[in-house]
């Protein structure tokens, strides 16, 4: 990481240091503060500018709603109300999200994509990395979470693992068509040998909390989710993978107000903090870049 000092930052973007202060004391410039003295990282400058760049009449797309879209996280739905930063969720699921995003209809969308032919794959990257229009985009980590099994408490039909799900014509939970988890599930079953056909009776549950539900009520057996939402439904939980769950935002949006409090609030301890007492969830990471054009 190249990190430069005021004097090289405000030469390089070729304003006066008072500028550059000014825009410091505004939180409106990437930066951060080392024994009492200001850097700049040189490759988040350039994002930045890259950010505010004009672009020719007609092109300017309009500035999106206060939405984070995509998939639904317990976690995430804590930091934005925690937050406080004017950001209201559409949780649909990651495809769904995804193409809202690229129509311009949410701020930010959260994603969990599953490769079928390699559920341990980077897929997140490997999606967006490959869309054109996403050329002044950048990638945000906001944690990894424990995926797994849903069952009653106690796991009455002794599963434990997808093999065991076929075998006993558990009845499925299942999310719909695009959700990250029907994505992993898909991909778990290719793994194994499986054919989705091949499940038993299935109940189409919107959400990760709504499969929980199901089970609760005895409408389903089991079906796939997080560690967190299994704790806080008081199901139990079969593990079968960590997976990564980013944000994808405008570099445009991700220095503006709204992005800019929703990154500095799951940076902190209180986020941590939060992840600990939900369970399942890595925040180590959080508010990393992992990917930007």
């Amino acid at each position: 990481m190249q990190l430069l000092t005021t004097a090289e930052a405000s030469d390089y973007l070729r304003i006066k240091e008072r500028k550059l202060y000014e825009l410091v004391a505004e939180q409106a410039i990437p930066c951060t503060k080392v024994t009492g003295k200001w850097l700049f990282p040189r490759a988040d400058l350039d994002r930045w500018l890259l950010a505010g760049m004009a672009r020719p009449m007609g092109v300017i797309a309009a500035d999106p709603p206060p939405i984070v879209g995509g998939s639904h996280d317990p976690l995430l739905q804590w930091a934005l109300a925690e937050s406080r930063a004017g950001l209201a969720i559409l949780p649909e699921g990651s495809e769904a999200g995804y193409r809202r995003f690229l129509r311009g209809e949410v701020t930010a969308v959260a994603i969990h994509f599953h490769d079928l032919e390699d559920p341990l794959a980077d897929a997140n990257i490997a999606v967006v990395s490959q869309e054109p229009t996403l050329y002044d985009a950048v990638l945000i980590h906001f944690c990894a979470r424990d995926q797994g099994i849903l069952v009653a408490r106690g796991n009455p039909l002794g599963l434990a693992s997808l093999s065991d799900v076929m075998r006993v014509g558990a009845r499925v939970a299942v999310r719909p068509e695009g959700a990250g988890a029907q994505q992993l599930l898909l991909a778990l079953l290719k793994r194994d040998g499986l054919s989705e056909r091949s499940l038993g009776q299935t109940v189409l549950a919107p959400t990760g909390p709504d499969i929980a539900q199901a089970i609760r009520g005895g409408h389903a057996d089991c079906g796939i989710a997080t560690r967190a939402v299994a704790a806080a439904a008081g199901v139990d939980f079969l593990h079968l993978m960590t997976e990564r769950f980013d944000l994808l935002m405008r570099q445009r949006d991700s220095y503006r107000p709204p992005l800019q409090t929703l990154r500095r609030l799951i940076e902190t301890p209180l986020m941590a903090g939060r992840a600990a007492e939900l369970g399942g969830l890595d925040v180590s990471q959080a508010g990393r870049v992992r990917w930007a054009p």
